[in-house]
């Protein structure tokens, strides 16, 4: 069904890429890619579906099969009938501003008459569960619910091969059983599917194969018997996450902590969807709380109304015994967002960072140097970062936010897509943040994150 046959990719003005793969999945075989941040599994991904090298240029070498067919000889269309893809931010592939119209768009491009294109949409909905949500603008659907979205989507196409990147970065536990059955039953319905994951206990009893990439290379192949017994200290060093589910701390709060901001009655709509009404919060320095609860429930909306980037309908925010109006908060909060993507203005690494600084002094260039070197971006200093994995950016993101000089930091699910070892370093530099008597709110699903670093956390819904 998918050959690579002596497959070797380079990104233009970068090192990044893959090297020497040769490789076949079966009809009806669910391949996992695994491995650590930047490794290459979204490169190969990213073969899969054509879009290397017609959008994301480069050197390439070798071919890869879809069927028997070359996929870089064969028009957008037709790869599209062969490939479904779901990109780890759903969002870059929307076209529409409502949900059903989303499902039904591409059925609709490919000519099909009204009956079937309604068939077709209504099946995708009810695959993926989303026939309450149905006339919901994408917009105001949580990360989770835009992910299922993408998955309909691409679903309604029938194609014979689904590609999945990172799909379970923003879901909740819920979301993630849920989709373990969706993906279950297409399986049970043949397609053959390839799967990038750093979280990979939900695809036990569905993937036949474990692919482990480093560095773009393949080093090793797992069966799922021999990925079941894989030790911890194996599974951490190979980038992957907990096997089981980890419990939620509870400690107490650290001495020293004073009350930072607060919210009042808040009240908050995102288009004709009452979010939440009467939220009562308070969140304090010298701690990184979680923000918790299921898919959907306000956690995004919360930050952004905290972070002065959308008005809230009734209520007030008080930061530092201030009621501040949304202007204010802006310059007062940092708000780092799930989308990374759309957080970037310069051209290079370095530059992100010094404008994150409002300046380049020495003692500026000198923070920032350190802070690649502790995110493990160094290398990386000088590249576009666009040119990055998503994982790079997301480091990338939250390096800027903590060089910024705001005291409370307001971030979006900062370890979506990122593996075991990344995730503590993340999770150390918010405890150092924290420690230095910062405010650090996390908007999270992840529980290993909250384990290692949160000192207390609220849940919505």
């Amino acid at each position: 069904m998918i050959r690579f046959e002596g497959v070797s990719f380079r990104y233009q003005g970068s090192d990044n890429g893959i090297f020497d793969i040769d490789l076949t999945v079966t009809a009806g075989e669910c391949l996992v890619l695994c491995g650590t941040s930047g490794c290459g599994k979204t490169t190969v991904t990213r073969m899969v579906s054509a879009l290397i090298p017609s959008f994301y240029h480069g050197k390439k070498e070798g071919r890869v099969l879809v069927r028997g067919s070359d996929v870089e000889g064969l028009r957008s269309w037709e790869v599209g009938s062969l490939v479904g893809s779901v990109f780890q931010d759903p969002k870059s592939q929307f076209f529409s501003a409502e949900l059903t119209g989303e499902v039904a768009f591409a059925c609709e491009n490919r000519g099909m008459d009204r009956m079937e294109i309604r068939r077709r949409t209504d099946g995708a909905l009810a695959m993926m569960g989303l026939e309450a949500l149905r006339s919901r603008a994408v917009d105001t659907l949580s990360s989770g619910e835009q992910q299922r979205v993408a998955i309909a989507s691409v679903y309604a196409l029938t194609p014979t091969v689904l590609v999945l990147d990172e799909p379970t970065a923003n879901m909740d536990a819920t979301g993630m059983a849920q989709l373990q059955q969706t993906v279950l039953e297409l399986k049970r319905r043949g397609l053959t599917l390839l799967v990038a994951e750093h979280r990979i206990a939900w695809l036990d009893g569905i993937a036949d194969r474990y692919l482990y990439l480093r560095a773009g290379r393949i080093c090793r192949q797992f069966l799922p018997s021999e990925m079941r017994v894989l030790p911890d200290v194996e599974r951490r060093r190979m980038g992957l996450r907990s096997a089981i589910p980890v419990p939620l701390p509870h400690l107490p709060a650290p001495h020293g902590a004073r009350l930072a901001i607060q919210c009042r009655g808040l009240a908050c709509r995102r288009g004709k969807t009452q979010v939440w009404c009467g939220l009562d919060l308070s969140f304090f320095t010298h701690r990184v709380t979680a923000i918790m609860g299921p898919n959907g429930v306000g956690k995004t909306t919360l930050g952004l109304v905290l972070s002065g980037l959308l008005q809230q309908r009734e209520g007030e925010v008080i930061v530092s015994g201030r009621r501040l109006r949304p202007a204010r908060r802006r310059r007062e909060l940092w708000f780092c967002a799930n989308n990374t993507g759309a957080q970037f203005f310069t051209n290079s690494v370095s530059d992100e960072l010094l404008m994150s600084m409002r300046g380049r002094s020495e003692k500026g260039i000198g923070r920032a140097r350190d802070i690649l070197r502790r995110m493990g971006l160094y290398q990386y200093r000088d590249a576009h970062p666009a040119c990055l994995s998503g994982g790079q950016r997301q480091r990338l993101a939250i390096a800027c936010a903590l060089l910024s000089d705001r005291n409370i930091l307001v971030l979006d699910e900062p370890t979506s897509g990122l593996d075991a070892a990344n995730m503590r370093i993340i999770a150390t530099e918010l405890k150092t943040a924290a420690a230095g008597g910062r405010c650090v709110l996390v908007i999270t699903h992840d529980t290993e994150l909250v384990a290692e670093c949160c000192d207390s956390a609220v849940s919505l819904g």
